[in-house]
């Protein structure tokens, strides 16, 4: 993308990588949406909910983005 003729396939490349980033950014958000959970809890409920929240958080973060790349890998030329 040196030239400014930007193709079909910059394009969705472009929209993949930004799918893969807004995943992060929901597992962040959800991650320090957690935080304040529990910096906040008064009882275990709130306690378990934020530990619940943090550990799905993590999981978004890590598996999420890598499951999209593997699903949109090019196929190895035959």
């Amino acid at each position: 993308m040196t030239g400014g003729i930007v193709t079909e396939a910059d394009r969705i490349a472009r929209n993949r990588y930004f799918l893969m980033m807004g995943a992060n950014c929901v597992g962040v958000a959800g991650a320090v949406l957690a935080l304040l959970i529990l910096g906040r809890a008064t009882t275990t409920e709130l306690t378990m909910l934020g530990i619940a929240l943090m550990l799905a958080s993590f999981w978004v973060m890590a598996a999420i983005p890598k499951m999209l790349a593997r699903r949109w890998r090019t196929p190895p030329e035959a």
